[in-house]
């Protein structure tokens, strides 16, 4: 298929209109009509009823191939713009709040640096796009064990730290004394749902292999201080790597002991990567 034909219909179906979609793209609207004709010809079926403009079974069905398609081929038209264009100089690291641990923060280039604070899911792809040149990603896992990442291209990822996570509760709250803490037994609790800022709760699922978890509050930033701030009013559990649980005003860490868990970070990168970012690479892989 003509990746440039796919591109309008995913527009199309997205604004679920042919003159928007025209816009967006800055074709004339026959120009948007004709690309979906060909696309329909080049398929053998219709993708788009016209009145309302809505996906077809088939339609529906390429909607869910088109998008890594093309988020591969912009991957790969990225890959090759860095490995012959690139800078020697300069980083651009997105990286999620709690995954900048001291280690990271100890090999970030002197100067040069741009960070972007990304949700988790966004950063293979802002790797594997150009958007970024290295990315740090943080999770909770069984030890040892790699962390799951959407395939969205071919990307090298690196474990760069591991540590113990600790349940942050109110210094008033009454498993404030406990020595440890089950997940099984914090089903039910009242917990922040802070998946920019900590670890989601989808996380805490997962690893519990049930439901529960559900959230008191929800927090749609990026700041850490803002989240322990919440735990410690009283707003709601949260779950953080030690490091960041520990030493909060008016909150106790109680660490998390069954089952064990740990808070992983990986390092993100795609192809080979050059000048700063190299430098970064192998700082950083020194230190694990």
């Amino acid at each position: 298929m003509d990746p440039h034909l796919l591109r309008t219909y995913v527009t199309v179906a997205r604004l679920a209109s042919f003159s928007e979609a025209a816009r967006e793209l800055g074709y004339t609207q026959s120009a948007v009509s004709q690309h979906i004709a060909a696309l329909e010809q080049d398929l053998g079926a219709p993708l788009l009823t016209r009145r309302p403009v809505a996906p077809t079974a088939a339609g529906e069905r390429l909607l869910e191939h088109a998008g890594p398609l093309l988020l591969r081929l912009d991957a790969a038209r990225a890959d090759v713009v860095r490995m012959v264009g690139a800078p020697e100089h300069g980083l651009t690291l997105a990286a999620t709040p709690t995954a900048l641990g001291s280690r990271a923060l100890a090999t970030l280039p002197a100067a040069g640096v741009t960070l972007r604070v990304l949700a988790r899911e966004e950063i293979p792809a802002a790797v594997a796009e150009g958007g970024a040149d290295l990315g740090l990603v943080d999770g909770l896992t069984a030890p040892n064990d790699p962390l799951r990442h959407p395939d969205v291209a071919p990307l090298t990822t690196y474990g760069v730290g591991e540590e113990p996570v600790s349940v942050l509760l109110p210094e008033t709250h009454p498993l404030a004394r406990r020595d440890g803490l089950r997940l099984a037994d914090l089903v039910d609790a009242r917990w922040l749902d802070a998946p920019g800022a900590g670890l989601p709760l989808a996380h805490l699922r997962r690893a519990n292999g049930s439901g529960g978890f559900r959230p008191a509050l929800r927090y749609e930033g990026t700041d850490v201080r803002t989240l322990t701030a919440l735990a410690a009013a009283g707003h709601g559990l949260t779950l953080l790597p030690r490091a960041v649980a520990t030493g909060v005003p008016g909150a106790v860490a109680v660490p998390l002991v069954a089952p064990r868990l740990v808070h992983r970070a990986e390092l993100v990168h795609g192809g080979s990567p050059r000048g700063a970012a190299a430098a970064m690479v192998d700082r950083l892989l020194e230190r694990v």
